[in-house]
C-alpha cells in the first residue's frame, strides 16, 4: 500500500510540473513573426491616428497620414469641410478585416458616429462600412478609400435636408 501511495504522489507531482511548466513560459513569449507583428502595430497606429485626427479636427494631422498621390484630394476637401462645419465629431471605427499583399494593406472597417454643429444640435447619426487602402512597410500611409466611409458628412447632408430620426423610415 505504501509503494502505490508513493507512486500516485510521484505521478501527481510530475503531472503538476508538466501542467505548470508551459504556463510559466508563456509570460515572456515573443511574437512568432516579429516583423509582421511590428507592421500590424504600425497599421493599427495609422488607423487610430486617422480617426483621432478627424475627431480632434486636426487637418494637418489628417493630411500627414495621406499618401501624396492625388487620389484622396476629394476626401481631403470633404474632411476639411467637416472640420469647419461640425464643432463636435464622435467616431467609433472598428476593423473587420486586414488583407496584406506586399506593401498594399486593405483595411475593411465598420464605423458609426455623431456629427454636431454646436452643443444644442442633436447631431447627425450615421454608420457604414468601407475600405481604407494603405501603403508601406515602415511608414504606413493612406493611398485610397472606397465604400461608405465617415469622411465628408457635410457633403452627404445638405443643411436643408431633414435629419433621420431612426424610427424606421
Amino acid at each position: 500500500m505504501l509503494k502505490s501511495g508513493r507512486f500516485f504522489w510521484l505521478l501527481g507531482l510530475i503531472s503538476l510540473a508538466l501542467l505548470t511548466g508551459p504556463m510559466g513560459g508563456c509570460t515572456g513569449k515573443e511574437p512568432r513573426y516579429p516583423a509582421d507583428h511590428a507592421r500590424y502595430q504600425k497599421i493599427d497606429a495609422a488607423i487610430a491616428g486617422l480617426r483621432q485626427a478627424y475627431v480632434k479636427r486636426d487637418m494637418s494631422g489628417f493630411r500627414a497620414l495621406l499618401l501624396p498621390s492625388g487620389l484622396l484630394d476629394r476626401m481631403e476637401l470633404d474632411v476639411e469641410k467637416d472640420m469647419q462645419t461640425f464643432e463636435t465629431i464622435t467616431l467609433d471605427l472598428s476593423v473587420e478585416r486586414i488583407v496584406v499583399n506586399g506593401d498594399t494593406i486593405d483595411v475593411f472597417v465598420h464605423w458609426q458616429g455623431v456629427w454636431k454643429k454646436n452643443q444644442a444640435d442633436a447631431g447627425l447619426r450615421e454608420r457604414g462600412h468601407g475600405m481604407l487602402r494603405w501603403m508601406g512597410m515602415q511608414s504606413i500611409l493612406l493611398k485610397s478609400a472606397e465604400g461608405d466611409l465617415p469622411f465628408g458628412m457635410t457633403t452627404r447632408r445638405p443643411a436643408s435636408e431633414p435629419q433621420k430620426t431612426g424610427t424606421g423610415g
